[in-house]
């Protein structure tokens, strides 16, 4: 019977049909001012608050109805485009914050590894940091409440830790040394700094390299900080890595083309259903890189924002793109405030490149096929031979000096690099699903880390190898961690093996400034592009900018 039903839902679809029925009388009054040109629309909702009413007056059961209208949403959206989402309230947060490039926190990056919170770093200059937390501690307790070994997710780590600016958080770490120390900690929350330019060091005395993983708010400030600090050291020619970037804010990734691309040369350019979405980005600054030899790094992760750049690179002929096809978004969403502090991100127009390419792949309504298509190109032997990528002849455009480039799914790279297998194994595979690398590395002391720190970046990453009795450990411990040996498999794995301990172990004292160089060692798309700059040379000398 209706008295019996819960009086929060039975307060919320009064309150959601009221909100219905306002909206289809303001749709109503909107339509008579313009002559009512949209009869179709006010009958659409009309229809939907008939079947909300029918579902408040006559359903045999109680109804959620926020969780009614959360599915309604996301089931409508999908019939739209990929790109077109929904954003709860409660998630709204902290998306705003990864768009800004901070969020509100202690600053540490961790890993839960056994069931255990284990911080990976404690961020530069944040509130963890200045109280002296370090790599290698397990936080055990958090306001009191034990967090090990319960079921800890991420999320809810995040939930526990993250909070506003000048609100405190008591936290209990275990520090191993030797005799296992646990000490407290209050730590007051501050504004967190996220870098979205992972990193930046020099390759050589004249090569120069730089990670960006995502396109935020501060992501064109740190590029051109990472920029200014190579070219003081010498860098005279660059390597912008965008291999797994999935994009972002899309000013930012202009900003950052506009620093390549000398004159008044357009970096691109959109067009949707309503002329107000129309609009044509052009280089508008003096570059600090507008000459010299340049090269994009791409892959079957890089999205958005950075495929933006790569195709305007490309199609004004500045510099190389070399990797593999780039995942293929070409549709610019907006984000539009709803009235409970949700939002819609509705796609309002496509993006082209300067030649007039559209790169966004197919969808046909099948949200889990989409997804699918990186997984395919493995299938279909893309991600290993060139050949093997399906180009539209419709879709050819030529670059400033006349090469051939395709729409339709993605950039091309000028330079294919397959996916490298070798040294791969289920052996290795196993050892990073079960975190033993960093749960050996993470588990170290402090005597045992000291040697490393005391003989020096430099000289860590020029001279140090992973010997064999650190091997042996980390064998024991993934034997601990239920991954059985296996002598053929850790063979032909072995080199791989002690370069990412290497890494883990550059990143546990230097951060990304000693773990990337290490990783890079064994990067294809970047060993390929260090062959290539005599060619990405002479493309800058004889570029008409």
């Amino acid at each position: 019977m209706k008295e019996n039903k819960n009086s929060k839902q039975a307060v919320r679809l009064p309150l959601f049909i009221g909100a219905a029925m306002a909206l289809g009388i303001f749709i109503g009054a909107q339509m008579a001012d313009s002559g009512g040109d949209k009869p179709e629309l006010f009958k659409s909702i009309y229809k939907l608050r008939q079947v909300i009413s029918y579902i408040e007056n006559d359903y045999v059961d109680e109804v959620d109805t926020e969780e009614l209208v959360e599915g309604l949403i996301e089931n409508m959206l999908v019939k739209l485009d990929p790109h077109t989402i929904y954003i709860p309230k409660e998630q709204m947060e902290r998306t705003q914050s990864e768009l800004r490039g901070n969020f509100e926190g202690i600053g540490i990056q961790f890993s839960i590894i056994k069931d255990t919170i284990n911080v990976i770093a404690a961020l530069s200059g944040g509130p963890s940091e200045k109280l002296g937390i370090r790599s290698g501690d397990r936080i055990i307790k958090v306001n009191g409440e034990n967090v090990a070994g319960i079921g800890i997710t991420t999320t809810d780590v995040m939930d526990k830790l993250m909070g506003p600016k000048g609100t405190e958080v008591n936290v209990t770490v275990m520090r191993k040394s030797g005799d296992n120390l646990t000490i407290e900690y209050t730590i007051e929350r501050d504004v967190i700094p996220v870098s979205s330019v992972d990193v930046a060091y020099m390759i050589d005395e004249e090569i120069g390299y730089i990670k960006a993983s995502r396109f935020t708010a501060t992501t064109y400030m740190e590029f051109k900080e990472a920029l200014n600090v190579l070219q003081q050291k010498g860098m005279q020619k660059l390597v912008l890595d965008l291999t797994n970037n999935p994009g972002g804010i899309m000013s930012v990734c202009i900003d950052m083309a506009d620093e390549f691309l000398a004159g008044k040369q357009l970096i691109v350019y959109t067009q949707g259903k309503e002329s107000r979405y129309n609009e044509n980005h052009i280089s508008r600054i003096k570059g600090d890189f507008e000459e010299d030899p340049l090269i994009i790094l791409i892959n079957e992760g890089s999205a958005s924002a950075s495929e933006i750049v790569a195709g305007a690179v490309q199609d004004h002929d500045r510099g190389l793109i070399v990797g593999r096809r780039s995942f293929g978004k070409g549709l610019v969403q907006v984000g539009m405030g709803l009235n409970d502090g949700s939002q819609l991100r509705l796609t309002i127009s496509r993006y082209y490149t300067p030649s007039g390419r559209c790169i966004q792949k197919s969808y046909n309504g099948d949200i889990a096929e989409y997804r699918r298509e990186n997984y395919e190109r493995f299938q279909n032997g893309e991600i290993f031979h060139r050949d093997s990528i399906v180009v539209n002849d419709s879709l050819a455009f030529t670059t400033d000096k006349g090469r051939t480039v395709y729409g339709g799914g993605g950039i091309i790279p000028d330079y294919f690099v397959p996916y490298d297998t070798s040294g791969n194994s289920r052996y290795l595979n196993q050892l990073f699903t079960s975190n033993t690398i960093a749960e050996y590395v993470l588990g170290l002391t402090d005597e045992e880390i000291r040697p490393l720190e005391e003989l020096g970046m430099s000289a860590f990453l020029e001279s140090f190898e992973v010997d064999d009795n650190t091997v042996q450990k980390v064998i024991e411990v993934a034997s601990r961690n239920g991954v059985s040996f296996n002598g053929e498999q850790f063979e032909s794995s072995e080199d791989k093996i002690k370069l990412y301990l290497k890494a883990y172990l550059g990143r546990r004292i230097w951060g990304s400034q000693g773990f990337y160089p290490v990783l890079n060692q064994d990067n294809e798309i970047l060993l390929k592009a260090l062959e290539l700059f005599d060619e990405a040379e002479k493309l800058a000398r004889t570029n008409p900018n």
